[in-house]
Order: structure tokens, then sequence, then C-alpha cells
């Protein structure tokens, strides 16, 4: 096999479609066929350029999937080029245009699986046939140390299913997990946990608009999504509170105050009783108990006991509640909310005043007894970015929360957010991922 490198292709991914350049100057597109992906359809065709020219290309690719460095080889081999922090002998090759060979012990399979040859000894006649196993390679049956063919129910080995390397791992290229792909994983299995009884988490600030029914929505939705459901957003706010409003409506027009006198009846009936009070939320997975913001606040505000009487109602059926809470640390219901919750989640923009107001809450927590000042401690703060400019004070926002907190996440701006229906899937993928990141830090204490 000829292990010398032809000019390369140079190659511009733009949505489905890739311009390929060649070493001469001249161009071509490249479309994947069927459910192929635009990446694989681009190997694919380098591949099948190095087989008929027996050398191996040097492949480079940039575009809206990424930039990545690859050097493909006429048997079909592929190898990513790492490309060293320090290594001035390989800067020079670079910069000579040579390519840099990755060493042996870096080769990928083939594309194609069928080409691989079967791993183990070979018999002595050369035939291609595996050797019979020595007896020494076989397992003593009689061993209390077999390993058992029952899986023991541990997670499934870390493997990567997104980015480049998830790419690859789809194309038959074994990658181990990069430290992103193992960073993501683990926050993927915190946010799926399922726990021994009910959790609560109280999203709290005292300042309006802030970004509390937000915070509230997104986190209720990752922990529905991913957990499978059994997740409900509890409006716990008696002053026109908007969760009902930026959330879908079921077939009726419940509230809170409705729960509470039904809860009596509920307590011995089946837990699909429920959804004559909730909101489902179909593609997010979660469901909403409303307050009423056509009425006024004295018409709907709850005593401790009435509050604990609905927190025993819903968590007979659901295994996490988000309260999303009022403006006024005083009212009874905000109290016992606070009493009842296992984590604080306390959301604020990048702004003077709404920060200040979340680091007061924090520093009165702290200062009203011993459980309020754990949770004070561990709380997670997020802050929202409103503007698509950003702030110039995010950084200092996060290095002072990060003395009052546990954890601290900055939500980039997204216009879905700033109005109308709250819906997960419409959020920008990097927004996405940072309430992912938030949710994982709210339970990880659990």
């Amino acid at each position: 096999m000829s292990t010398s490198t032809n000019p390369g292709l140079r190659v511009f991914v733009h949505g489905d479609t890739a311009t390929v350049i060649d070493g001469d100057g001249g161009t071509s597109t490249v479309t994947p066929a069927g459910d192929q992906d635009v990446r694989q359809a681009v190997v694919t065709h380098a591949a099948r350029l190095a087989q008929q020219s027996g050398e191996t290309i040097e492949l480079t690719t940039s575009g809206d999937r990424g930039a990545h460095h690859l050097l493909v080889e006429p048997d079909g081999h592929i190898h990513p080029i790492e490309q060293p922090a320090v290594d001035l002998q390989h800067d020079d090759d670079r910069n000579s245009g040579r390519a840099t060979t990755p060493p042996a012990d870096s080769r990928r399979p083939a594309l194609t699986p069928e080409e691989l040859e079967p791993a183990g000894e070979k018999s002595a006649e050369g035939d291609g046939q595996l050797a019979p196993r020595l007896a020494a390679d076989v397992p003593n049956e009689t061993s209390t140390d077999r390993t058992s063919f029952i899986s023991t129910g541990t997670p499934a080995a870390l493997v990567p299913s997104s980015g480049f390397r998830g790419f690859l791992r789809n194309l038959g290229l074994v990658r181990t997990p990069s430290p992103a792909d193992v960073a993501r994983l683990e926050r993927i299995r915190l946010i799926s946990a399922q726990w021994a009884g009910p959790r609560m988490i109280a999203v709290v600030n005292g300042k309006g608009g802030v970004g509390k029914t937000p915070t509230t929505a997104m986190l209720a939705a990752v922990y529905a999504r991913y957990g499978g459901g059994s997740v409900l957003a509890f409006d716990n706010n008696d002053t026109r509170g908007t969760l009902g409003w930026r959330t879908e409506q079921g077939t009726h027009e419940a509230t809170i105050t409705d729960l509470l006198a039904a809860a009596p009846q509920l307590t011995a009936a089946p837990t699909s009783a429920m959804a004559a009070f909730i909101h489902h939320q179909t593609d997010d997975r979660y469901d909403v108990l409303r307050s009423n913001p056509r009425v006024l606040s004295a018409e709907q505000r709850l005593t401790m006991p009435e509050f604990d009487t609905l927190v025993g109602t819903v968590t007979r059926g659901y295994r996490l509640v988000v309260f999303d809470s009022g403006n006024d640390e005083s009212a009874d219901r905000w109290l016992r909310m606070v009493d009842w919750a296992g984590q604080l989640v306390v959301p604020t923009l990048a702004s003077p005043e709404s920060a200040e107001s979340a680091a007061l809450l924090l520093e009165a927590l702290a200062a009203r007894d011993e459980r309020s000042a754990m949770l004070a401690r561990n709380a997670v703060v997020v802050i929202t970015l409103a503007e698509p400019t950003g702030n110039a004070d995010v950084a200092r926002l996060v290095a002072t929360f990060r003395d009052l907190a546990r954890a601290v996440t900055v939500i980039p701006f997204d216009p879905a957010l700033k109005a109308g229906a709250l819906r997960f899937g419409t959020l920008r993928p990097r927004t996405q991922q940072a309430w992912v990141e938030t949710a994982a830090h709210a339970v990880e204490k659990f």
C-alpha cells in the first residue's frame, strides 16, 4: 500500500451540502444520499478517491459542522490528526505542507466492517482462519471467579453520541469519550434520576421580572424530558402568577384553589384524578398547577396548613415538584414553600437591581434558621442574559455569587425565553445545554 499523501482535500460544509476543493483548485459538490449525514458522505467520497489513487488523502473540513482534520487511507482507515499543544517539529512539518502521519497504534478500523480482519490468532497454515483457543484461554467453569452472563444493571460504558466523536462512532470507528462527553453524560445521568420519595425545588427571588417563570418551566421540561415525566410545575404565586399564561392550557380552567377544595376527596382517588386540576405540557411532558391571575391576591392566599395539604396531595403522583414562587417573601405560602424545598434555584438578570435582590435573599435566608442557611449555601444561581449584546458585568456577578451559593450558571440570550409560550424545543441548542447544566446542578445533592 502506498503511504504517500496527495495535496489533500479542503471541504466547506453548509447545511446538507459540502463543497470540495481538491489540491489543484478544482471544486465539486457532495450531497448525502438518503438518511446519510453530510459528514459521512464527505468521508466516503474521500475514501473512494484514496482507493482510486492509491494515496493517503489529507482531509480538512470547516463550516457549520465544525472543523476537522483527518487522514484517509486507500484501505479505508481513518486517522484524526491531533494537534499537539507545543510541538515545533510538527509545526515545521505543517508549515512545509508535509502531512503528519499518526503512529501505528492510532489506526482506526476501516469504513466497511466486513473488510476488517477477524480478531484472534491465525492458524499455523496461515489460511486466515481463527486458530483453536488454547486451554489456558478457556475460563474454568467451576471457578467462583467466573464472570456472570447476567448483567448487573450498571450503566453502559460511556460512548460518544454527539459532536465529531459521535460522528466517528456512527461510522464504526471506536473512539473514547472526550472530557466534554463524560461531563455531558454525567449531567444526563443526574437529571434522569428516579428517587425514593418526592423531591422539591423552589425557584425564588423577591424581585419580579427576573426570570422565575422561565426558570421554572425550563427546569421542569428538562427533568420531564430526560426522566420520563412525573414532574409538576407549581405556581405558588398569589400576585398575578404568569406560569399559566406562558404554558399550555388543558381542557379545563382549574387552578390551585380548585385543587385545594377537592383535596379531601383526592386522598382516596387514583392519581389519574389529578388530570382534572393540572395542565399537561404535550411536548415537554410535565404538568402545571396554575394560580389564578384574574383575581386579587387576597382571594387566593394560602395558610401554612393549606399549603401542606396541597403538597401532600400533589406528591402522591409526582416525583419532582418545581415551585414558581411569588414576590412576597413574608407570605405564609412562600415561607412554607422554603420549609418544604430540598433545593433553591435563584434566578436573576445580569443587572444590578435583580442581582442585588438575589444576593439579599440568600443573605436573609442564611440568617433565618439553620435549615434555611443550608439551602442558601447549597443554592444554584441562574444568570439570564436578557439582551443579545450581553453584559460586561456577567463575570463580576458570577464571581460574587460563587461566594454566596454552591453553583452559578449563565443562560445565553434566547428570543424564545423573552415572551410567549415557553417550549424547550424552541430554544437554541446552546441555550438548551445551559438549562441541562443548570438542572444537573440543582439535583446533584438530592
